[in-house]
């Protein structure tokens, strides 16, 4: 009987560095999801796009396609709004992680680990679904420079909704800072696979 394939989720505060990390960890051996391109491929839905259009307005989705940075704008702004959003994408995100998951499984040979991007991981209570979990965490004016440069919309408002950086370090199994280089991301995320796979 094959060993599992260790079930992980990873998460860090905006501009810590989670997908630098993700990719890290694909060219480790992981097979990885991001539930940020996921809710990118829902909203290439019509049927969802149009939900969002009738709730948002024409101004979220110029030319047909969701502007993520427009909806950003309007959703965070209103915990109400923002909560109708979460309970139409988070259903839709969970089944195909589930999909994906089941998918990662049967591969030959397995990958090492099977690693989702859940950036808000903790606060949606999500961490007992994972066999383990990583928080990415850097230094703050660091994370700033990254986020600024990124053009985050709605910065504070997303900001204000998660939890503090060191509060994520330590719910998570492995809090891996990304102060330093991309090879110096990726030889601590390969201490992590191999902690996981003993």
């Amino acid at each position: 009987m094959a060993e599992p394939v260790p079930f992980v989720g990873l998460t860090g505060g905006l501009g810590a560095g989670k997908s630098t990390a993700l990719a890290a960890l694909e060219r480790l051996g992981a097979a990885v999801l991001s539930t940020d391109a996921v809710v990118h491929d829902l909203y290439s839905d019509s049927g969802l796009r149009e939900a969002v259009v009738e709730r948002f307005g024409s101004e979220v989705a110029p030319g047909g396609e969701i502007d993520r940075s427009a909806l950003a704008r309007r959703a965070f702004a209103d915990s109400d709004q923002r909560a109708w959003l979460e309970g139409l994408l988070w259903p839709r995100v969970a089944q195909r992680v589930a999909a994906w998951r089941q998918e990662v499984t049967e591969r030959s040979p397995p990958p090492r680990a099977a690693v989702v991007e859940v950036p808000l991981l903790f606060e949606a209570g999500l961490e007992g679904v994972y066999d383990a979990t990583i928080a990415i965490v850097a230094d703050e004016g660091l994370r700033g420079e990254r986020a600024d440069a990124r053009g985050h919309a709605a910065l504070q408002e997303r900001g204000s909704r998660q939890l503090a950086q060191a509060e994520k370090a330590e719910r998570a199994t492995f809090a891996v800072s990304n102060d330093g280089t991309v090879a110096e991301l990726e030889e601590k995320l390969s201490a992590v696979l191999e902690n996981l796979n003993r």
